[in-house]
């Protein structure tokens, strides 16, 4: 009896010291994510995810403290083109985004995020047909009017760096035929900015518009034409590049070849 008493009494005691060295271990990751020492903090919240019981309160802030961390590390590899670094993150992120979504209300919103940040790094990568999965994930949410603001009218689908000025392309959602369509339409958009000292954008140099064409006849074979605005940039040329057109759906392996001519300066 005896014996098993201190069995017990062992048991307990060496749970209460796990307890207790998570959550040492948990404040030392939080002072971490703070200090921006991301890869340190990752290792100390992933193991307290993966071992502490999700019936303990901890288990719901280790991760929370994840994710975000995994957050961190996607969009600091993402921004640095480092895309099959920054899908890796991110594919695991969205998995702790659904462990969390009965925990979290707010994790239905970064689900979406998190899902447009993998097209982003998919279409680093050149593989389109990996991001259609996640494309096909904002544009049924958009039909069913469930994305989060930010996300609700387009999304960023591809950046890069070009002469050192960096390129975002956006979509919209709307296909011709929609309300939304009439009138000037633009289904996708780059911007191209100058950049600070640290990378991040200044000035916004000028636009690259796949513009809805308004057909005059029916000789007309093609839907949409590229078109560049200018906003800051100097020693440029604006206006519509016939050379550059484009039948619906968009072909994007087209538009993305066309849009680096027109960068390299390959245009009327």
């Amino acid at each position: 009896m005896k014996h098993l008493l201190f069995v017990i009494t062992a048991a307990i005691s060496s749970i209460t010291f796990s307890q207790t060295n998570y959550s040492d271990e948990f404040k030392k990751a939080e002072i971490m994510l703070e200090e921006g020492s991301l890869m340190d903090a990752y290792v100390i919240f992933k193991s307290i995810e993966q071992n502490v019981p999700q019936s303990d309160t901890l288990y719901d802030y280790a991760l929370w403290n994840y994710v975000q961390t995994l957050t961190k590390l996607e969009q600091a590899s993402r921004m640095k083109e480092n895309y099959k670094i920054a899908l890796e993150y991110g594919l695991e992120a969205l998995e702790g985004i659904e462990k969390g979504m009965d925990i979290w209300e707010v994790y239905s919103a970064h689900w979406f995020w998190m899902n447009k940040n993998l097209i982003v790094n998919c279409y680093g990568l050149n593989q389109l047909d990996l991001a259609r999965k996640y494309q096909d994930v904002l544009y049924a949410a958009y039909k069913n009017e469930e994305l989060p603001e930010g996300l609700d009218k387009y999304y960023n689908f591809e950046f890069f760096t070009w002469n050192g000025n960096n390129v975002w392309g956006y979509e919209w959602y709307p296909e011709l035929g929609d309300p939304e369509t009439e009138g000037s339409f633009s289904k996708i958009v780059y911007y191209v900015y100058s950049t600070s000292p640290d990378g991040t954008d200044r000035d916004q140099l000028y636009r690259l518009h796949v513009l809805k064409f308004h057909k005059f006849d029916d000789s007309v074979s093609f839907d949409y034409l590229l078109t560049k605005r200018l906003e800051k940039a100097v020693g440029e040329k604006s206006g519509s590049l016939y050379n550059y057109t484009y039948e619906s759906p968009i072909d994007m392996n087209k538009v993305r070849e066309d849009v680096r001519k027109v960068l390299n300066g390959e245009y009327e």
